[in-house]
């Protein structure tokens, strides 16, 4: 039988730490963003981005707000957003760029505009 030396047993212990780092990674929840409400759904806003008003709220649901109950507004105007099934967020503006809540759907869309005028969309 060969001889248990120290190098083996480093390179055991090393080896069950970083078994033990990937377990703890993949088992622990997901953090929750924190533009979440106590309901799991994203917190209300009412903010002045570069010079914009941004708003956000949930809705009742139904018609055409596609964003699980929420309403999106840019100066007033409604800034169309929907929920992706990973749970980030993109809008009309900014479509091809998910993020992580409404709020930064909306200061996305803010950026994007450069400016001009969010015309609404029927």
């Amino acid at each position: 039988m060969p001889e248990i030396t120290r190098r083996h047993v480093l390179g055991a212990g090393a080896g069950a730490a970083v078994a033990a780092a990937v377990t703890a990674s993949v088992c622990a929840p997901a953090a929750v963003a924190d533009d979440h409400d106590h309901h799991g759904g994203p917190d209300a806003f009412d903010e002045v981005y570069r010079g914009r008003r941004i708003q956000g709220r949930a809705t009742a649901g139904g018609g055409h707000h596609h964003g699980a109950g929420y309403a999106v507004y840019v100066d007033g105007a409604e800034l169309h957003v929907m929920r992706n099934a990973d749970g980030s967020w993109i809008s009309v503006v900014s479509h091809y760029s998910p993020v992580p809540t409404p709020r930064a759907a909306a200061r996305a869309a803010v950026d994007e505009l450069q400016g001009a005028r969010l015309v609404p969309f029927n």
